[in-house]
């Protein structure tokens, strides 16, 4: 077939090198102070360079929540496999797991010498109220792009109160929340589905 006959379809968005991914996560893993790691995932992935969408960051999110161990830590391997394969979510770990390891390492030795100083332990109240600002800013933008329908607030207002208050496990909270927007977001028609292997930079638009 000629090629002036082919449909035109938009350039592929070429993934990052290797090298880029690990650099990308170092640094997020040595700057994500404060706990807030969820708003400097979302500036490193979404703002900054692009490899996700909101919805994407935040599917990822849920499953990373839902597995054993840290979030930064899960979110880092599915990014890196997602981006570049196996070697990909390798280097994406290390990268964020190396600087933490680094500075905790000397943070322990130190707090051990003067861990009842008052000044340090201001300090570190004032890093954990700061993470908690950072955590609302992320649950505001994440909120107005990812909730489209009155059924995702109360699905999130549902899940809160599940862990908030009758102490639920996180991941039974979770699962049971995916199971109700399974249900609720089934396909219909009418309505279209976006698949959630979309090539890298391709937004999602309603």
């Amino acid at each position: 077939m000629n090629e002036a006959s082919s449909p035109t379809e938009p350039p592929a968005v070429a993934p990052p090198s290797l090298g880029r991914i690990f650099w990308v996560f170092l640094v997020m893993g040595a700057t994500s102070l404060g706990g807030g790691v969820v708003g400097y995932l979302r500036t490193g992935l979404v703002v900054r360079n692009n490899w996700l969408d909101d919805v994407t960051f935040v599917e990822l999110l849920s499953i990373s929540q839902t597995l054993p161990g840290l979030n930064a830590t899960n979110m880092s391997i599915l990014v890196g496999d997602r981006l570049r394969g196996a070697r990909g979510a390798v280097l994406a770990t290390v990268g964020m797991c190396l600087p933490g390891a680094i500075l905790m390492t000397a943070a322990a030795y130190a707090y051990g010498i003067g861990g009842d100083d008052p000044w340090l332990k201001a300090f570190l109240h004032g890093i954990a109220a700061g993470a908690l600002g950072l955590i609302v800013v992320v649950m505001v933008q994440l909120g107005s792009r990812v909730l489209k329908e009155i059924a995702d607030y109360v699905i999130v207002l549902a899940t809160a109160a599940a862990v908030a208050f009758f102490h639920v496990s996180v991941p039974y909270a979770l699962i049971a929340a995916g199971i109700v927007a399974i249900w609720w977001h089934r396909p219909r028609a009418g309505k279209v589905h976006k698949p959630h292997n979309a090539p890298i930079g391709e937004r999602h638009h309603e």
